[in-house]
C-alpha cells in the first residue's frame, strides 16, 4: 500500500549504513521536523549529529528536503553542512527529483526519511523509492499534524498486523 510503511525506525538513529548497504541505498533524503529534530527548533540532539556525522564517513550521500520555507531550512541545513531543497512539495516529487538530479544517482541507490506516512512514505511510493519512516521525536505543535497522526493509525495498523516491526 502507498501509506503502510514499508520499515520503520524508532528514530534515524536506528537507521545503520549496513541497512543501507544491504538495500544498495546511498543516499538519504532528509525530512527536518520531528525527523532530525523538533518541530521549529534549530538544535539538532547530539545523537541526530553523531548519526549524520556516521552516515558522511560511510560514505552515505545526505540531502534535506523538507516542505518548510527556506528561512526555516536554509540556516538548518547550513549549521549541518547539508544541500536542501526547501518547499520540496512532498507527497510531490519535486524534492526528491532535485536531490537525485544534484546526486546524479538512480532512483534504485536513494530512500526518504521521514515521519509522517502522507508527506514522506507517499512522496517516496509516488517517487518509486524506499521510505523509512521514523517515529516523530517528539510531539506535535500543530493542529493539522495532530489530526494527520490520528489519521495514520489504521496504516501502522495494518503494518503490524503484516507482521512489520519497529526496527
Amino acid at each position: 500500500m502507498l501509506l503502510t510503511p514499508q520499515y520503520l525506525f524508532r528514530d534515524v538513529t536506528h537507521i545503520t549504513p549496513d541497512f543501507l548497504r544491504r538495500r544498495g541505498i546511498r543516499a538519504l533524503v532528509l525530512d527536518v521536523d520531528n525527523t532530525l529534530t523538533l518541530h521549529d527548533d534549530q538544535a539538532v540532539p547530539p545523537k541526530v549529529r553523531a548519526w549524520l556525522a556516521q552516515m558522511q564517513k560511510e560514505g552515505v550521500l545526505l540531502m534535506i528536503a523538507s516542505n518548510n520555507d527556506r528561512q526555516r531550512v536554509e540556516p538548518f541545513a547550513s549549521a549541518l553542512g547539508l544541500g536542501y531543497v526547501a518547499k520540496a512539495h512532498k507527497p510531490l516529487s519535486k524534492g526528491l527529483r532535485q536531490a537525485r538530479s544534484r546526486w546524479g544517482i538512480s532512483r534504485k541507490e536513494m530512500a526518504i526519511v521521514g515521519d509522517q506516512l502522507f508527506t514522506d512514505r507517499l512522496a517516496g511510493a509516488l517517487y518509486g523509492i524506499p521510505a523509512l519512516v521514523t517515529r516523530p521525536l517528539g510531539p506535535e505543535t500543530k493542529w493539522y499534524i495532530r489530526l494527520k497522526r490520528v489519521l495514520e493509525k489504521p496504516f501502522f495498523g495494518l503494518y503490524f498486523a503484516r507482521g512489520g516491526k519497529e526496527l
